[in-house]
């Protein structure tokens, strides 16, 4: 049996095995979840050992000069295993509380370099009509740079959450304020509606390829 055929078979049962949800819960479902958690947090860790630990951590401790740098690392590292055992979990702390200020910093970072800098100036580019070759693309870039511009200060006024307490004693935002988030809800009611349908679209590919691998086996398999 050659490799190509194993590797199809096994495919096409893990393929049915989860396609068996549809029917429910059940044990077979259930199984190939495993299978593919188990699967990938072993390759996880192999791509971490192979490509981060050895040749950025241990490999460099051979040399002498870089000793003293990496320690810290190292035993950082290795106070991450304390968390195993909750009487010494403490241990561990310091450099949880350094994983989780360096991933905060690193995606506040990419946050604002990558998005909300890139926004600001994709929404003043719009306004720049030297770039449009006629009066006709100078005019849907104006339309599109205002509706870019109005859904981005709308949906950051959507999150202003200041608010005062009205004559009746109830606590209220103000009244343009609340205008503002109300428009802001609506470019938000559109974002998620797009994100949902790219995501829907993602999934029924996956599964109108899957549905023809499993028609192609036995197309195969039958000699048809």
């Amino acid at each position: 049996m050659s490799l190509d055929l194993l590797s199809a078979i096994f495919g096409l049962i893990f393929t049915l095995m989860v396609f068996s949800y549809l029917l429910g819960d059940n044990p077979l479902f259930r199984v190939a979840v495993y299978i593919f958690v188990g699967v990938s947090s072993g390759y996880a860790a192999t791509v971490v050992w192979h490509y981060v630990l050895v040749p950025k951590l241990f490999e460099p401790l051979r040399d002498p000069n870089q000793l003293v740098i990496l320690v810290i690392p190292l035993i950082l590292c290795f106070s991450l295993l304390a968390k195993l055992t909750p009487r010494i979990s403490w241990i561990g702390n310091f450099a949880m509380a350094v994983l989780v200020g360096v991933g905060a910093a690193a995606a506040i970072g990419g946050a604002v370099l990558g998005t909300l800098i890139p926004q600001v100036q994709a929404a003043i580019d719009a306004f720049d009509f030297r770039a449009a070759p006629s009066a006709s693309d100078a005019f849907f870039g104006l339309l599109s740079g205002i509706v870019m511009l109005m859904g981005t200060v709308f949906t950051l006024g959507y999150f202003h959450f200041s608010a005062e307490r009205a004559a009746d004693g109830k606590i209220r935002r103000n009244r343009v304020f609340e205008l503002i988030a109300s428009i802001g809800r609506i470019f938000i009611a559109i974002t998620f509606g797009v994100l949902f349908a790219g995501v829907y679209m993602s999934a029924l590919t996956a599964m109108i390829e899957r549905l023809g691998f499993v028609i192609n086996f036995f197309r195969q398999f039958i000699g048809i």
